[in-house]
Formats: structure tokens, C-alpha cells, sequence
């Protein structure tokens, strides 16, 4: 079965405290009628700092969505190559071992894709397929990785390296005041997170199982307006309260496996705000102290949208408390309202050896 392997993220070097973002918000909107509610709202984000991939003071002035979609490319190319590397050295394979590159991103747009520069430029194989999904937000984080999985599924000695690049900063967008575009101004982050799915081999975690969700009449409560100035977040008021409809989807889909939600020993959910991982607790009936990752990446990077999954994940491997068959759950969740989730095992590197050398000496083995 496909094997996704440690993730690899970095995150830019300019950062912005709570405090600071506070501040910032009582500057900039001192006289917005509802200032103490913003102010609240932030606060009670878990958001303790975030990464820009831009000092404050050039995040805060929007000179064009032309200028700002040529910054997107230029640090993506600067940013993603070294993250990717890291990812590869994780799987232990090198470029050309890879035969499908997932790369998704909600904020800047290229074409060709990131995924044809990324080929030419770091000896991936002219044959080397690309997918780039652009427009499921926080939850493509989620599809890359089933996405992987089904393409490593349907051809077993493939492996599938995912990109996730997210510059939330460049949406900022100082002319929006609602409530949701203030929130979001305190809550995005920005990251670049990549991780490779084997076919066979390598450490991590066995993907056996996916599935994909949506509420239904939903599609407005997260999502774009696309003007000349460039993307315009849209949040919703109700999105905080998407867990409990789909809750019922993640206990399906561990229940068609054959395994009880509430009983895995890890979850590597999406962090878009406290409230979803509140909610979860209380729906699936999972410990608190289960998302502890999740938190983490919310209160030291805030949201990083697609990139949230792949950095949980990483907290969760580099923490070293997962036992050889460990059962766990990745959600990711986004607009539509959608959500994208997977089942799997981990399979720590000694197993992954027996198991290879068992199928070799077996009869009719063909590794």
C-alpha cells in the first residue's frame, strides 16, 4: 500500500505576534464600528504568531494584483526547491524516482503551473505528470494526499511528491472591513510544505483508505470574489459550525474501515480556527488532548491552509510516540463545504524492511 512519507515545511522568516496584529487592528480600524468584536474574535483564534513571507509594512500596501501574483511567483521559486529536497530526503528517493508531482495552492496563480518550472528546474523526468489543484482552499491539503494515494493505488511502483504553497499574505485586501475579512487578516499565515507518497517502501504512514464530503448549499460560506484587485475572502458566519454535519462523514468513513473514530490513536486534522477542533472533540467523542498538533501548528503558524495537514502530520512523526500499527485519521476541510479525509497505519522503517524482504524471498515475488 502507498506509504506517505514525513513531511517536510518551512515557514518565512518575518513574524507577526498576536500582540502585535492587535495593535495593528486598533491602528488600522480605530473607528470601525465593531472594533471590540474583531478584537475578541482574534484573540480567541489560538493564533500566537504567524509567518509573511514580506515585512509588515509591504504586506499592509497592495500595489496591484498583477505585482502581487509576479511576488507570489517569485517566492515560490525561491521558497519551494529546498522544502522539496527535504521531502525527497525524507522518502529517501531523489527527482527522477518520482512519477507524479500534486502541487496546490489558493493563493497566486501560474501557467503552467509551479509543476512544469519545478521539472525543468530539479531533474524531475520530462514524463513526470502534473496535477495542480488550485480552488479547494484548506482542504486540498487533504485531496493532494488522497489524490497520491489513488494514483499510487492504481500504479503500485509509482511514488507522488505533494506541494503545498500557501502566501495568504498577498490577499490582504485593505479595503475589506467585514467581520470575516478582519478575522482572517489575524488567522492566515504563510508556509510551503511538501511530502512524497511511495508506492512501497519507506516510513510513515500507510494510507488504506479515503473519502470526500461536502455540505450541501454550502458553496458561499468560503470562498473568493475574484475582482481586479485580485482574490477577496469571503468567510461566512456559519462556517464555525460545519463540524457537526460532518462529523457524521469521519465516523463513516472509519466505520466502513472497520475502526471506531473515537478510538485511533492519532488525528491530523485541519486547524482552521479553535471552534472545528471544539467541535470535533465533542462529536466524534475524541480527547481533547488528541489535536494537541493541530493547535500547535494554529498557534505557531496560524493558518497556513493547505500546508495545516502536512505540518500537523510532521509534529505528530517527530514527536516519536507512534507505535508500529498506530491507527490514525487526516482531515482536511475547505469551501464547498468540503471535506477530504483518509485512514491509515504507521509503519515505522524496520517493518517497512521485513515486509519487503519477506514479499522478495516469497514465491513469485516481483519487487
Amino acid at each position: 500500500m502507498a506509504v506517505l512519507c514525513t513531511p517536510a515545511v518551512a515557514v518565512p522568516e518575518h513574524v507577526i505576534t498576536v500582540e502585535e496584529t492587535l495593535d495593528l487592528a486598533r491602528r488600522v480600524h480605530a473607528d470601525h464600528p465593531q472594533l471590540p468584536l474583531v478584537l475578541r474574535l482574534i484573540s480567541n483564534t489560538g493564533v500566537r504568531e504567524r509567518h509573511l513571507i514580506r515585512p509588515i509594512e509591504e504586506t499592509l500596501k497592495h500595489p496591484g494584483f498583477e505585482v502581487r501574483n509576479r511576488i507570489y511567483e517569485e517566492q515560490a521559486k525561491q521558497r519551494v526547491p529546498a522544502v522539496v529536497r527535504e521531502a525527497l530526503d525524507n522518502a529517501e528517493l531523489g527527482p527522477e524516482d518520482i512519477d507524479l508531482i500534486v502541487y496546490v495552492s489558493c493563493t497566486g496563480f501560474m501557467m503552467p503551473s509551479l509543476t512544469a518550472w519545478l521539472i525543468n528546474s530539479m531533474g524531475f523526468r520530462m514524463s513526470t505528470r502534473q496535477l495542480p489543484i488550485a480552488q479547494l482552499g484548506c482542504a486540498a491539503g487533504g485531496a493532494a494526499i488522497n489524490r497520491a494515494h489513488d494514483f499510487c493505488t492504481a500504479y503500485p511502483d509509482a511514488n507522488a511528491l505533494i506541494v503545498a504553497c500557501e502566501f495568504c499574505s498577498l490577499c490582504y485586501q485593505p479595503t475589506d472591513d467585514d467581520i470575516g475579512s478582519l478575522l482572517s487578516n489575524g488567522l492566515f499565515g504563510d508556509a510551503v510544505a511538501a511530502a512524497v507518497v511511495r508506492g512501497h517502501g519507506g516510513t510513515g504512514v500507510r494510507l488504506e483508505r479515503n473519502a470526500s464530503s461536502m455540505i450541501p448549499e454550502t458553496e458561499d460560506w468560503i470562498s473568493y470574489a475574484v475582482k481586479a484587485t485580485g482574490f477577496h475572502f469571503q468567510l461566512d458566519k456559519r462556517v464555525p459550525k460545519t463540524m457537526e454535519p460532518l462529523a457524521p462523514a469521519l465516523r463513516a468513513l472509519a466505520e466502513d474501515h472497520r475502526w471506531d473514530v473515537a478510538g485511533l490513536d492519532f488525528y491530523v486534522i485541519h486547524a482552521g480556527g479553535p471552534r472545528i477542533l471544539d467541535d470535533l472533540t465533542k462529536f466524534l467523542g475524541v480527547p481533547s488532548e488528541a489535536f494537541r498538533h493541530s493547535r500547535a501548528t494554529l498557534a505557531q503558524y496560524g493558518n497556513i491552509a493547505s500546508a495545516v495537514v502536512l505540518d500537523a502530520l510532521r509534529r505528530i512523526i517527530e514527536e516519536g510516540q507512534l507505535d508500529s500499527g498506530a491507527r490514525g485519521m487526516i482531515a482536511g476541510f475547505g469551501p464547498g463545504i468540503t471535506a477530504e479525509m483518509s485512514v491509515g497505519t504507521w509503519v515505522p522503517h524496520d517493518v517497512l524492511l521485513r515486509d519487503e524482504r519477506s514479499t522478495t524471498s516469497a514465491p513469485g515475488g516481483n519487487r
